[in-house]
């Protein structure tokens, strides 16, 4: 069984991203994200993308992107540790 407790698990168990109220009262959604190329030493990175959307839900009115979190050989491998944060 998967467990829900971290970002590739909720995802996983839920299908959907994990969504949540911020601190400013703004509904937000979070998604892993990682570059379609490599960087010039060969390695993908990931971040995660959180969307704030609109009071009523219908559309994005802006975002924020964490610094780069993990680094891979492959995408999959740079994103694996951003899918085990809690």
């Amino acid at each position: 069984m998967i467990e829900d407790g971290t970002l590739g698990g909720y995802v996983a168990v839920h299908d959907r991203p994990p969504a949540f109220e911020g601190v400013d009262g703004a509904a937000y959604s979070a998604e892993i994200y990682v570059d379609d190329e490599p960087d010039t030493a060969g390695r993908y990175a990931a971040a995660i993308l959180f969307v704030r959307w609109s009071p009523d839900g219908e559309r994005p009115t802006g975002h924020v992107e964490t610094p780069y979190l993990s680094f891979g050989a492959t995408p999959a491998e740079a994103s694996a540790e951003v899918q085990a944060l809690t």
